[in-house]
């Protein structure tokens, strides 16, 4: 597997020096500026990029997920039945060998379906849906965690506790206070999808019974939309996902304050509302700010909007598949607009493409206040890091 890394920006600035329509690209890409209206925006100073290819052609490395403790970044993502990991202790600058996880089962892979990764005092765990069969007919949602900083993995366990509820593929993991490691997916154990979640105080190793977080009135919740958890500093739950009432398909916020034993009312988020006969296959991103607070992206028909609760949004742009990251300096938001990837830095309110082709992006902080993407480019996974 080739893994190369590339510092573009280190580059652009030794051509700048010597071609005047380079330093003109560089001002426009680097520092966000407008040639046209003269409006400069320092975006990020430092631009760092990993790209792991594919080990063929026919199987792209697809669907990438990022988490840190702050200093160490981890990577998870999947290729054909297999799921990977790597690893990098200096902000992304360097990248260890990809290893395979797991090899189980079929893999539930694309649209979001993909493994999710979390990091707790006593473990890096990743999650991800496999079945015998696949494609919708069969799954669970496994869990494997490692000890040792990835280098080895445990036998996957499986999370749903009734076989094969966890098949349409959609779920997400968070970790945060209290050791508190969170699990949720749309679950087809009844009539209608519905949203379950499991919690694990042992990193991984052991998984509560499965709780119902939410169920429509209407029956189901949107079919097709991935849910998104996180944890806060004092424990709280939150898991955000795509409703479905009387035709409406707006999101939704949910809260635990017991360690995911029982959820309060759900609160829909946002102004407005969008009726669709159709599932977006949308989900957003959640994060809980620096205040404690959570913060919501998503998209409403085809624009992103930015929510930090119920009546609460700011229109951010057009586009689909928004990301989002806390800082010190408030929240970095990214998001697709056809191919290209816009990001807007923190305490800032215009967007750069930073990107003219990536697909399903993954976004976090670190420590320092850098930023860190992955996504989906040409079957590679590439990684950038904005500081």
């Amino acid at each position: 597997m080739h893994l190369g890394l590339m510092c573009r920006s280190q580059r652009a600035q030794r051509r700048a020096q010597t071609d005047p329509a380079a330093a003109a690209r560089h001002r426009r890409v680097y520092n966000g500026g407008n040639s046209r209206t003269g409006y400069t925006m320092l975006l990020f100073t430092l631009l760092l990029s990993a790209q792991f290819a594919p080990q063929s052609a026919d199987l792209p490395n697809r669907q990438p997920q990022l988490a840190t403790d702050g200093t160490r970044l981890v990577l998870t993502y999947g290729a054909g039945n297999s799921v990977f990991f790597a690893e990098s202790t200096d902000a992304g600058r360097s990248w260890s060998k990809p290893a395979i996880v797991s090899s189980q089962g079929k893999l539930s892979l694309g649209m979001r379906r993909g493994p999710r990764i979390a990091m707790t005092p006593e473990a890096i765990v990743i999650s991800a849906v496999v079945g015998e069969k696949g494609r919708g007919a069969d799954g669970d949602l496994v869990a494997w965690r490692s000890v040792d900083g990835g280098r080895t993995w445990s036998a996957g366990k499986a999370i749903n506790d009734v076989s094969s509820s966890a098949r349409e593929g959609l779920q997400t993991m968070g970790a945060g206070g209290k050791g508190i490691l969170f699990g949720s997916w749309l679950d087809l154990r009844g009539k209608g999808t519905r949203l379950y979640g499991s919690t694990s105080n042992d990193g991984g190793a052991t998984w509560s019974p499965n709780t119902l977080v939410y169920e429509s009135p209407s029956g189901s919740v949107c079919e097709c939309c991935h849910p998104t958890a996180a944890v806060d500093a004092q424990g709280r739950i939150f898991v955000m996902f795509r409703n479905s009432i009387d035709g409406n398909r707006d999101m939704y916020l949910v809260r635990s304050d017991d360690g995911g034993k029982t959820f309060g009312a759900a609160a829909k988020l946002g102004a407005g509302t969008w009726k669709l006969n159709a599932c977006p296959m949308d989900g957003g991103a959640l994060q809980v700010g620096t205040d404690g607070k959570p913060l919501t992206i998503w998209r409403r028909e085809g624009e992103v909007f930015l929510s930090a609760g119920p009546n609460l949004e700011r229109r951010i742009g057009a586009g689909r598949h928004p990301i989002l990251a806390t800082t010190p300096r408030g929240p970095a938001l990214a998001w697709t607009e056809g191919k290209q990837l816009k990001v807007v830095a923190p305490a800032q309110k215009v967007a750069a493409t930073i990107e003219s082709d990536a697909a399903y992006p993954s976004m976090v902080a670190l420590s320092s206040g850098a930023v860190v993407l992955a996504w989906e480019q040409g079957g590679a996974i590439v990684v950038k890091a904005l500081d």
